[in-house]
């Protein structure tokens, strides 16, 4: 693959060496720590490549700036596009601002307001078009077939894998005996290019892939022999939800990655959780698939030294809420009751008065009286509270026991 002809053979480890020279005064070299918390959970001894805190919030920017950066004269005069719900749209944005390419960005309506801002804040013109990812795919293509503007795909490209390449250099870089790599997969173009470097030098290492359950299409794709199409995807980890993996990164996960692996929603959110209270670091749901490997152990690496892609941090506030509220709640922390009382002056005090004898304090109450469901006479109210310490709900409901009022914890 020379420098300035895309092409639709694989990169090579010497175009991943000239990707990070060209990307070196743009990007970030982004930290890779060591996490006491997580290795103790998990057996082994964990890194993260904290991709997160990348320029833009995720790794793309690195594909999307060396893809752009070797465009010839004549295709930048025309502009680029792409389509993307997220972390790709502003990774194209920002590199096409800082190269002075016109960039057009297609996002589907549902995309989140905060990610459409983002975008436009970059510079990019960003046109909001179809209900679904697919629709907003179509309608950039259109747009290039009509404008000439070149499409910047998110990873079944040569010079975009070479550029996400350039993560897996940085890792070999900040630990040299490094045994295990775990990288999110969504179309691929991570993995591939991570891979390619890796391998190169020191084919020892395990590259192992993660994929959410509700979008397995390169773990199907690698089963089957060839690039399989999943009819859906359903994930709370957007940045993964990719129906097919290209021909491109299919080709070298087949060939150079170890294994393939499966989380699930639950295992996504709980993980996105403790890397918040643990580490201190938010990152979105798709951008921790592969720590909730490590950490829910769905292969073996104890006492191996695995490094975890933390590939992005771009989290949508209500999946955040959902996450945060989850957890605290799966930890004990908060508690959600829903109690059956008299409709009389001082019946809800006297449930009150409990919480406030061991300083919980009241998160929220929500009374209901006209479902029939609620007998006439009493009221239904749905109390969530916040506990001092994760051993003192079953006291509290004792409490209510001898009152001899019925309720029902809610998850």
């Amino acid at each position: 693959m020379s420098a300035k002809e895309p092409s639709s053979t694989l990169p090579v480890f010497s175009d991943i060496i000239h990707a990070q020279s060209e990307l070196k005064a743009i990007v970030k070299r982004t930290p890779l720590e060591r996490s006491k918390s997580f290795s103790a959970m998990s057996g082994a001894e964990v890194f993260m490549k904290l991709e997160n805190l990348q320029t833009t919030g995720s790794y793309k920017v690195r594909g999307a700036y060396y893809k752009i950066s070797n465009l010839s004269a004549e295709e930048t005069s025309r502009g680029v596009l792409c389509a993307s719900a997220g972390n790709h749209a502003q990774g194209v944005a920002y590199a096409a601002a800082k190269l002075g390419v016109k960039s057009t960005v297609f996002m589907p309506v549902f995309a989140p307001p905060l990610k459409v801002i983002a975008t436009r804040s970059y510079g990019a013109e960003v046109i909001l078009t179809g209900d679904t990812f697919d629709d907003a795919f179509a309608a950039a293509v259109e747009f290039g077939e009509k404008t000439g503007a070149t499409f910047v795909h998110p990873f079944n490209d040569p010079f975009t894998i070479a550029g996400q390449g350039t993560v897996g250099l940085e890792i070999f870089e900040q630990l040299r005996d490094v045994q295990d790599v775990l990288v999110p997969i969504g179309g691929g173009g991570l993995i591939a290019g991570i891979a390619i470097a890796l391998k190169q030098l020191n084919p020892a290492i395990r590259i192992i892939g993660v994929e959410a359950d509700g979008a397995q299409s390169m773990k199907l794709s690698v089963e089957n022999g060839a690039p399989v199409v999943l009819n859906s995807v359903h994930t709370i980890a957007d940045g993964i939800a990719v129906k097919s993996p290209g021909n491109l990164t299919f080709e070298v996960t087949r060939n150079l990655v170890d294994e393939l692996l499966v989380v699930n929603d639950a295992e996504i959110a709980r993980t996105a959780y403790l890397l918040l209270q643990r580490a201190k670091i938010l990152a979105e749901p798709a951008g921790v698939a592969s720590m909730a490997a490590i950490l829910y152990k769905k292969t073996d690496l104890t006492g191996r030294k695995a490094v975890a892609i933390i590939s992005g941090g771009n989290i949508n506030m209500s999946i955040l809420e959902q996450i945060l509220e989850k957890g605290v709640m799966d930890e004990g922390y908060r508690a959600r009751i829903s109690v059956l009382i008299p409709d009389q002056a001082g019946m809800l005090k006297s449930v009150i008065s409990i919480l406030e004898k061991v300083k919980a304090s009241i998160h929220d109450i929500y009374h209901e009286r006209s479902t029939t469901s609620v007998p006439i006479g009493y009221v239904q109210a749905i109390i969530t509270f916040n506990l001092q310490d994760n051993t003192q709900l079953p006291g509290i409901l004792s409490e209510i026991d001898k009152r001899g009022l019925s309720y029902q914890v809610l998850k």
